[in-house]
């Protein structure tokens, strides 16, 4: 079964790849390995997902807002390689969440992105990772994700 195809069975329709918001590009390929910049928290709809976890956002809808981070990187994946049957392996992610100071379920956000990468991939989704809390992101947004990925040639 493609990538397409298991998208499909997932019902994930991917977005268009959102553009650079300052000097930097979306992907780098190099040396068989995709650098994909940090994707921020687009709701389905374009809006942007803002608020801080712990304060005005919850574990849930900030897990909501790392999964639609992952699907933006799917769509920048798509962008770089063509096709997503290029990836080889998620090798790993970095997950950045707008917390409050006493807000510690970084990595439960995070399984947002993380589960999404292994519903889509199987065990070629199963990565490493980091869950950091910042006190800001860019825009306001609750999360962000950046991915190192294997790719074939």
């Amino acid at each position: 079964m493609s990538i397409d195809q298991r998208l499909a069975e997932l019902g994930i329709v991917l977005p268009q790849p959102a553009a650079p918001v300052a000097s930097y590009v979306p992907a780098v390929e190099a040396n068989g390995l995709l650098h994909i910049s940090g994707q921020i928290s687009f709701a389905e709809d374009g809006s942007l997902i803002k608020g801080r976890l712990g304060e005005d956002v919850d574990l849930d809808a900030g897990a909501a807002a790392a999964r639609r981070c992952g699907i933006m990187l799917l769509a920048q994946m798509k962008a770089a390689l063509g096709s997503l049957d290029r990836v080889e392996r998620i090798v790993k992610l970095g997950v950045f969440v707008n917390s409050a100071s006493e807000f510690t379920d970084q990595p439960k956000v995070a399984n947002g992105a993380s589960e999404l990468m292994q519903d889509v991939f199987g065990e070629a989704g199963r990565h490493a990772r980091s869950a950091v809390g910042v006190p800001v992101l860019p825009l306001g947004v609750a999360v962000e994700v950046d991915a190192v990925v294997a790719v074939r040639a």
